[in-house]
């Protein structure tokens, strides 16, 4: 989860309020207007040169300098903010201000030195509500997840009405991986303050992953109400799961591209126009990623770095992930022209790192995932933009130019509910390492599954993935094919207890459900020999598991939707030839699953088939993906450098200029 540091205590108004100059009067009026420059363009040492020279002789300006740091916090002008702040600090009176300064440190990324002001008040005085909430936060900004959470504690123990506070708690026991603690920390909050969208959304998300699937219809419905009314909190990544249609979706990035697109506003950047390379120079090509290590994006991406290595493309990758030492990241970074490690920068200096480079075409390829926002896209880090096998949605702002698919992901009917002007690979708009060698599983036996020939019908998306839908429909078929098992990754907190008390409620013994712990990548996919067909879900497909299932041989079950994130194992399906995998509707689901389990024939048949077309259908075939993906990079290149504008981009070879 990324933590989100402006969930802080209400300051009389919404955090990232811009404040007409003209409304402001006193200080304001001397120090900033007659500057004629806008708060974020102003010098930090001519700001506090006006400041002090204005307040001069007054015996006390405590109230004016808290007023000035408002109006500069609420505009974004931290650095600012923090000067009058300090001003007013040396009031010992002014106890606010000692708070607001700390706000100030974490929010221009000083959270040690939040933490240490944070103490000093408590130490006087124990029972500060905003100094634990204080300390909390800064802890939150150093990963101490688990003191964050004490601290947090101890404020609502004091004063046990504060939404915000409860909010808080749960982000920080998300953090912490206490989901359970999470979602009753949320749902505290949203009984206290009803309107609070931001507690309602992280509630839904929290119950999906715990597979607690009481009042989500109801709590669903509000949420989508909220979106339609035009709140600006709700994720799109988790809005997903919410069985929502391709426009709610795009609203709901919108907003949230709003949002970022501000953020990026506030901190203008010149920058010279791009000027081409000489002809015949290699494309620079950007990825910026948290992926690109021990992430299942780096599965889907590697043997395609690696392709890219000897082509027109010159690969410069950006990670904003934690460093690690594992061997993808190692091919990784053999693979590129140049690897930065980047996870410390902030999206203005990772912006600018990335203009270093002078990349022609960036691919920021997290989108909204797990919470994430777009870091260097807003700031227009090169000229040409594109979102690429990371988020499965669009990402809502005018800084995004291309999104690229395929027919079958992203049919050109649906490209109206997309901000990006969407350009199409003529093969899976997704890519994997065809390099993988499954191995030798465990027995049977000690994976908890029965002996043969009982049949294994595996699912080991995430637990968020799950629903009544999904579970109702798997259950159907565990009830007509008798000896069978279903196959899920554990998840959660008490989400297997409760899976196990929604088959029971079905009619289906609790014991025919198996769990498998969370395995490194390897030996999970040596478990796939055991499995015999993979049931997808709603509403939110198998994506890179899917891709997983079939490169070890087990064939995939799905019912492709009307949106990007529910079309996804439907695509590799359709590529790869195994369309009798592709139903219409869950009865098509019940009925092909019971045949598949029932029919050891068919069976044999459909595995045999799926091993046939790996080899033939070209969708592993990643010689061939990494032609095409270059071929398609260098006519958006061409289209731009004959200046043309996305708009104008054809999806047809033939009706593009030749590449540099």
């Amino acid at each position: 989860m990324q933590v989100d540091l402006d969930r802080i205590a209400k300051l009389g108004a919404q955090a990232g309020t811009r404040v007409a100059p003209m409304e402001q009067g006193g200080l304001y009026q001397v120090v900033i207007s007659e500057t004629g420059m806008s708060p974020d363009a102003i010098p930090v040492d001519l700001f506090s040169a006006r400041l002090h020279a204005a307040i001069s002789g007054l015996p006390t300006a405590t109230v004016e300098l808290n007023d000035l740091g408002r109006v500069l916090y609420l505009s974004r002008a931290y650095e600012l903010a923090r000067v009058c702040y300090e001003l007013a600090a040396k009031d010992e009176r002014a106890i606010g201000a000692q708070i607001n300064l700390g706000q100030c440190d974490l929010r221009l990324g000083r959270p040690h030195d939040a933490e240490i002001r944070a103490r000093f008040l408590l130490e006087t005085n124990a029972s500060f509500v905003p100094g634990w909430q204080l300390l909390g936060e800064s802890l939150v900004a150093q990963g101490h997840f688990t003191e964050a959470v004490q601290a947090f504690q101890r404020a609502v123990s004091i004063t046990t009405g504060h939404s915000v506070l409860y909010a808080l708690l749960g982000d920080a026991n998300e953090c912490a991986k206490d989901y359970e603690a999470a979602r009753m920390a949320h749902e505290r909050a949203l009984n206290l303050d009803p309107h609070d969208i931001r507690s309602l959304a992280t509630l839904i998300y929290n119950k999906r992953r715990l597979c607690d699937w009481s009042g989500l219809d109801d709590l669903s419905a509000r949420l989508k109400v909220a979106l339609a009314n035009g709140t600006r909190e709700i994720s799109p990544f988790a809005f997903l799961m919410e069985g929502a249609s391709a426009a709610e979706e795009l609203a709901c990035a919108r907003a949230q591209a709003t949002k970022v697109h501000a953020m990026a506003q506030t901190w203008p950047m010149a920058w010279a126009p791009f000027v081409a390379p000489a002809r015949g120079g290699k494309l620079r090509v950007g990825i910026v990623s948290c992926g690109l290590g021990a992430h299942p994006m780096a599965i889907l991406t590697i043997a395609l770095f690696e392709q890219l290595k000897g082509s027109a493309v010159e690969l410069h990758l950006f990670s904003t992930g934690t460093p690690s030492k594992g061997t993808r990241r190692q091919r990784m970074i053999a693979a590129a022209y140049s690897f930065y490690e980047v996870s410390t920068l902030s999206p203005r200096e990772l912006t600018e790192k990335v203009r270093e480079t002078g990349v022609e075409i960036l691919l920021e390829i997290d989108g909204y995932c797990n919470g994430r926002l777009p870091q260097v896209a807003p700031f227009r880090a090169a000229p040409i933009q594109a979102s690429w096998i990371g988020y499965p949605g669009t990402i809502g702002g005018e800084f995004t130019d291309y999104l690229i698919a395929d027919r079958f992901v992203l049919p050109e009917s649906l490209s109206s509910h997309f901000s990006e002007n969407v350009v199409y690979l003529d093969r899976c708009y997704m890519c994997t390492d065809p390099t993988r060698v499954i191995g030798k599983p465990p027995s049977r036996e000690l994976c908890g599954l029965p002996p043969s020939p009982g049949v294994v019908y595996a699912c080991f998306n995430a637990s968020y993935k799950l629903n009544p839908r999904s579970f109702a429909r798997m259950m159907r078929v565990l009830q007509r094919v008798p000896g069978s098992v279903l196959w899920l990754l554990s998840g959660p907190g008490r989400a297997d207890e409760r899976l196990r008390e929604a088959a029971r409620f079905i009619g289906v013994d609790p014991s025919r459900l198996v769990f498998m712990e969370t395995l490194l990548h390897l030996p999970y996919m040596s478990r796939y020999r055991h499995a015999d067909l993979f049931l997808d879900t709603e509403h939110y497909n198998a994506h890179t598991t899917a891709s997983d299932a079939l490169w070890a041989d087990c064939p995939v079950l799905t019912r492709p939707g009307e949106t990007f994130a529910t079309r996804v194992a439907g695509s590799l399906n359709h590529h790869l030839g195994m369309q009798e995998m592709n139903v219409l509707s869950d009865d098509d689901f019940v009925a092909q699953a019971i045949r598949y389990g029932r029919d050891a024939a068919y069976r044999t048949a459909m595995r045999a088939k799926l091993i046939r077309q790996k080899q033939q259908s070209g969708l592993f075939d990643v010689a061939g993906y990494a032609r095409d993906f270059v071929a398609l990079l260098m006519r958006m290149s061409a289209h731009y450098r004959a200046g043309g504008v996305p708009d104008d981009f054809r999806n047809h070879d033939e009706d593009s200029l030749a590449g540099p």
